[in-house]
């Protein structure tokens, strides 16, 4: 008797469980989705609402819309000098974070000692520990050196925030570039700077833009350090201006939330124009060939 071919069979029933996986991940994307984005819906439309609106209909679409909330943060208030004091504090920031982390991690990819492994390790145990128990001393260093109430007291510790962080991603990035490409620069008299500029730089660009995104969100959305630094109007950041319109009995709701819209624009840009690079840094080494 002839034997019967089940491979059809086989490969039909195999596609057939595979697309029934696709459909579940797809319903749970859009499910996770819609529970993400919930939040920013209600934020954007209550911008758009007076306040008795919003305690009438807080999850509805506005019966009127307005654009007055917009017009008053901008004209009234001080939003584009909290805003640029936040812009200064995180781009010097993070150019920092990436520039050190960046020479760090060059040094100690070829680096390989005890002592290099020792540096390493106390890189990596910065990013356990969090900053804000060291509050108190920190507050102390401040006063210490008369800056209290000024933008550069906030520098160095985002700064030695995000180090530990930059040095862990981009170690292991630059560890994993060819010999050959170092060699090359050898020979054609390149100093150890030049080819970390015109060599390194240029092909770890997916991690660093990961390192920065990584870091750019925690920086522009904290509150802790600029609400102990800084009590000077001129140099509150936005988030921390944004706590100038909660009262003790009453909260402008209103322009709460459009100054909350306003200021997430800048991260939600950012993320746009990166995120091929962030991707790209995200999913390197995942797949060795």
């Amino acid at each position: 008797m002839a034997k019967t071919n089940t491979q059809p069979v086989r490969r039909d029933k195999n596609t057939k469980h595979l697309n029934q996986r696709h459909i579940t991940y797809h319903i749970i994307m859009i499910i996770w989705s819609f529970m993400a984005m919930a939040p920013v819906w209600i934020l954007l439309i209550n911008t758009l609402k007076t306040k008795r609106e919003i305690y009438d209909n807080p999850f509805g679409v506005p019966k009127t819309w307005t654009l007055d909330n917009y017009k008053s943060v901008m004209s009234n208030g001080n939003f584009f000098n909290y805003f640029r004091n936040s812009f200064v504090v995180v781009v010097v920031s993070l150019f920092m974070i990436l520039f050190l982390g960046s020479l760090a991690a060059y040094a100690l990819a070829h680096w390989r000692t005890k002592t290099s492994h020792g540096i390493y390790f106390y890189m990596i145990v910065g990013m356990m520990l969090p900053i804000k128990i060291a509050t108190i001393r920190l507050l102390q260093l401040m006063k210490m050196f008369n800056l209290l109430n000024t933008l550069y007291s906030l520098f160095p510790v985002y700064i030695a925030m995000g180090l530990p962080t930059a040095v862990f991603i981009l170690t292991e990035f630059i560890r994993e570039l060819p010999g050959e490409l170092y060699e090359a620069g050898y020979m054609d008299g390149a100093s150890r700077f030049t080819i970390y500029y015109r060599i390194v730089l240029p092909l770890i660009r997916p991690a660093l833009a990961t390192v920065a995104i990584y870091n750019l969100v925690p920086i522009w959305n904290d509150l802790w350090f600029p609400l102990i630094f800084i009590t000077e109007d001129a140099k509150k950041t936005v988030l921390l201006a944004v706590t100038a319109l909660q009262g003790q009995y009453t909260t402008d709701w209103p322009k709460l939330l459009t100054v909350l819209a306003m200021s997430a624009l800048p991260v939600i840009i950012l993320y746009l124009t990166m995120s091929k690079q962030f991707i790209s840094g995200l999913t390197a080494g995942a797949v060795k060939g």
